[in-house]
């Protein structure tokens, strides 16, 4: 049996990759980041149905010596780093919180790593963000970064972290530079999940319009659920190395949104109100993804399409307005 260590573990991309390592007979340690509301955090375990079959403890990327206890206890193969303050909009509002926590963060679990197990392998979790104000039309690991808002600066101090700590320490460290990835478990604050849940609401005249900033930024988006999989064979691979996750498909935040209405049987012209508050201060217009070395080297194939991820995110809201 491995054990594997995941931090922001009660997230999207933690929860889908609990149940993917739970499901390959792994021993699984979630890091909580303690608070009032710690009934709650747990909410995208329990969906999954995961929750009683993982260690959660109390840890903080903030606090260096609780990270190196707990990875002093846990004895990890395995170590994904997923926790971030990981809402863009958000890290304008709180840009140094966004460095601590998203940046230096990552330094203190690398840090806890390097002393308590240095045979483990590490995972952490970049972004297309990172790229910003793309200088290819399809960016691939080779292409140029340039962030355009605190959190991706903060991504990209964590991604060459790691890039650092394996070419100093010799650490098996990879970092997934992953692109958008949605599913039923993403939280509301995010474009596609806030979309999905207002559909449901107006299918169900609880809710009676949806208010937007640019629906003309197009989004290479996939299924969290096949991503995982991606970030797990890049610690099952021969040598530690970055990989772009992507499908190699744009889509508009309007085409997106299309979808969901058409699901439900709506026009979305009715429901539609454009929002400033809702524009970004630094827009990234375009991201799309070459996944062709993940493909070539890992293996790995996006199996979900856009069109599916959102229609089973409309039928998930649908069903938990139901239950209100």
């Amino acid at each position: 049996m491995k054990n594997a260590v995941i931090t922001g573990i009660t997230g999207q991309d933690g929860a889908y990759l609990a149940q993917l390592l739970l499901s390959k007979g792994y021993s699984v340690t979630g890091v909580v980041r303690r608070s009032s509301n710690y009934g709650l955090a747990t909410q995208r375990l329990d969906w999954l149905g995961v929750t009683d079959q993982i260690k959660l403890v109390d840890g903080d990327l903030l606090d260096p010596g609780g990270l190196c206890r707990i990875i002093r206890a846990a004895r990890p193969d395995e170590v994904y780093n997923l926790a971030a303050q990981s809402f863009v909009k958000t890290s304008w509002d709180q840009p140094s919180l966004t460095s601590q926590v998203t940046g230096v963060g990552v330094v203190n679990i690398l840090e806890a790593v390097r002393q308590e197990a240095p045979g483990a392998r590490f995972y952490q979790a970049s972004s297309s963000e990172m790229y910003g104000l793309i200088q290819e039309a399809m960016q691939s690991e080779a292409t140029p970064f340039y962030p355009r808002s605190p959190y991706a600066v903060a991504k990209l101090m964590g991604h060459w972290m790691t890039v650092n700590y394996r070419e100093s320490f010799d650490l098996f460290a990879c970092s997934g530079i992953l692109f958008n990835h949605e599913s039923p478990l993403r939280g509301l604050e995010f474009v596609t999940r806030k979309v999905t849940d207002a559909v449901a609401g107006i299918a169900l005249n609880q809710v009676h319009e949806l208010r937007m900033g640019n629906l003309d930024a197009t989004r290479d988006w996939g299924h969290a659920r096949d991503y995982v999989e991606a970030m797990w064979l890049m610690l099952q691979s021969d040598f530690p190395d970055d990989y772009v996750v992507a499908t190699g498909r744009t889509v508009s935040v309007r085409d997106m949104i299309n979808v969901a209405f058409s699901h439900v049987g709506l026009d979305p012209e009715s429901y539609i109100k454009i929002d400033p508050a809702f524009m970004r201060p630094a827009e990234v217009d375009v991201l799309l993804g070459n996944p062709e070395k993940a493909k070539r080297v890992l293996g790995w194939e996006p199996k979900t399409s856009l069109e599916d991820m959102i229609r089973e995110m409309v039928d998930a809201d649908l069903a938990r307005r139901r239950m209100r």
